[in-house]
């Protein structure tokens, strides 16, 4: 079992590397948390619900999602949170994992139907938030968009389908907007992705909460690599003072009272062979 960094946590989501740090959603326990690579963590903010994906615009202000409400929060400087967008004209259920781009663009999911209680399922539609808080439609008919990364070069965004156990690739135009859909690889059931992250190499780590496993998978769908654990990997995120170090998300459950109640969720870490890439 690789190490734990750090345990006792209700349902970490949405792990990014910033600043020295690898931040995250504590999703059901309402925060947001950093936590250094010796384990010491820092509550950035309580939040009134579930957040889930984090970003920074160019200025370095933080911006996460209010799942709940539909939105885009952002935290001024001075530490007042304020609305940065609204993004109940796109999306149908709750907001989910985002990623922000090197000007500022966020693209968002939202689960499209409701989870608890299990709804029936309906395709989703990702939003693209402008760094101005303008909100647009940039892909439709995902099924249950999750985690998603952006290409180095800037010009590939690939989105996990939950739903459909597909990581999806759009070609990002000049304006932020998506075109050329492809299927950039396909999972073999029961795996499903979840959160996703980039490596130099040009493969991307999976985190399969249905099999409890991240997988390292290449463009056409050779897996290279897979850990397996003995909870739901939820989330994953390439990082560390090298950049080798992958930080896994674990969770017993998806339910949010349970979750709370017996904060079994835990972080551990594990050598990648190949340093972290683009975005987030």
């Amino acid at each position: 079992m690789p190490p734990t960094l750090l345990d006792g946590l209700a349902f970490p989501e949405g792990p990014r590397w910033h600043e020295g740090r690898l931040w995250f959603s504590d999703m059901h326990a309402h925060e947001i948390v950093a936590v250094d690579e010796a384990g010491k963590r820092e509550t950035i903010l309580a939040w009134s619900g579930p957040t889930s994906g984090l970003g920074w615009l160019p200025d370095g202000r933080l911006l996460f999602v209010s799942m709940e409400d539909r939105k885009v929060m952002r935290r001024e400087p001075g530490g007042a949170v304020v609305e940065h967008a609204d993004l109940s004209g796109v999306a149908t259920w709750h907001a989910n994992d985002m990623v922000v781009d090197a000007a500022g663009r966020a693209y968002v999911g939202n689960f499209g139907f409701s989870l608890h209680p299990m709804g029936a399922p309906i395709p989703a539609t990702l939003a693209m938030v402008t760094p101005d808080g303008a909100v647009t439609a940039a892909a439709d008919d995902l099924m249950f968009p999750n985690g998603m990364a952006i290409t180095p070069d800037a010009r590939t965004l690939v989105v996990g389908e939950s739903g459909r156990s597909v990581l999806t690739a759009f070609t990002i135009g000049a304006d932020g907007r998506l075109d050329d859909r492809r299927v950039w690889a396909q999972l073999d059931a029961p795996a499903l992705p979840d959160g996703i992250c980039l490596d130099a190499d040009g493969a991307i780590w999976v985190a399969s909460p249905s099999t409890k496993e991240v997988l390292r998978m290449r463009e056409g769908g050779a897996v290279s690599e897979r850990i397996s654990f003995e909870l739901q990997a939820i989330a994953c995120m390439l990082g560390g003072s090298d950049g080798h170090a992958l930080f896994v998300l674990l969770a017993e459950d998806t339910d949010p009272t349970f979750c709370r109640k017996t904060r079994t969720a835990r972080i551990v870490t594990h050598r990648a062979s190949a340093p972290r890439a683009g975005r987030p």
